[in-house]
């Protein structure tokens, strides 16, 4: 249910998600509170993602955009509505399942970077593989192959606080692509970070783009919206727009590998 009356604008799940969607939300309510205290956070959302798409969801503060992201990440329960990973339906999973999916099924990036300060920035990478029960040489080799990836091959043996914040960031994206997940969600990633590092960010989003990894980014900041393929903008938790960008929408693309800061 909905506080919004009429058809929704951007049309209803239909009978079937596509076969190539990976990420799909179904009317997703997320309410807090009752009564007069009673608040929407995410108000009835329809939202299908195909298989490497970058999609970025923007909105003013307090619009819903993280609390969505939580929903379709299995880090928050919705009080109504459906989240579907591919082609399973993921909502009504009980807590050791979810757990078991977000290891293996999703990549999280998060503004504060999350990372553990006494682990070195290769165990922080290869702790989700381990979780997941790879052995400890394949994650071991995993996460040498992704520092070197974003860069930091050489910081390896760096714990977090010997990292520039740009550093940890990429960091923070290695260890969501270790277990070569369907879907990488990341939160403002950029948020805490300076122009040179919001460049270096924006330039592994543009390879991971090119490479078909399916992206769903939270952002206030226009720069990382326009290096999208497609723009969703809510309003009090609710669907405002949806935009498919094209090269003319956005003449700096391929704009996360050329943006200069």
């Amino acid at each position: 249910m909905s506080r919004h009356d009429g058809p929704n604008t951007y049309g209803g799940p239909g009978p079937a998600a596509p076969r190539e969607s990976v990420l799909r939300a179904v009317a997703l309510t997320r309410t807090y509170g009752q009564d007069d205290t009673l608040v929407w956070a995410v108000d009835g959302v329809d939202l299908d993602v195909p298989e490497g798409q970058t999609l970025a969801v923007t909105g003013p503060s307090g619009c819903g955009k993280s609390t969505l992201l939580q929903l379709l990440g299995g880090l928050d329960r919705p009080t109504e509505g459906e989240v579907w990973l591919g082609g399973r339906r993921v909502d009504g999973l009980g807590e050791r399942a979810l757990a078991r999916l977000r290891r293996r099924s999703v990549g999280f990036v998060f503004q504060a970077y999350h990372l553990m300060d006494e682990l070195t920035a290769a165990e922080n990478v290869e702790l989700p593989a381990l979780l997941a029960g790879s052995p400890a040489r394949r994650a071991r080799a995993r996460a040498a192959g992704l520092l070197e990836r974003v860069g930091l091959a050489g910081r390896a043996r760096a714990l977090p606080a010997e990292l520039s914040g740009g550093q940890r960031q990429r960091v923070a994206i290695a260890r969501a692509l270790v277990n070569e997940p369907l879907v990488v969600l990341a939160d403002e990633p950029t948020g805490n970070l300076d122009s040179a590092a919001t460049a270096d960010v924006l330039r592994l989003f543009g390879e991971l783009r090119a490479a078909g990894q399916t992206l769903v980014v939270v952002t206030h900041d226009e720069r990382v919206a326009a290096t999208a393929d497609r723009v969703v903008s809510l309003r009090d938790g609710a669907v405002a727009d949806d935009l498919l960008l094209t090269p003319a929408d956005t003449p700096g693309l391929p704009g996360l590998l050329d943006w200069e800061a």
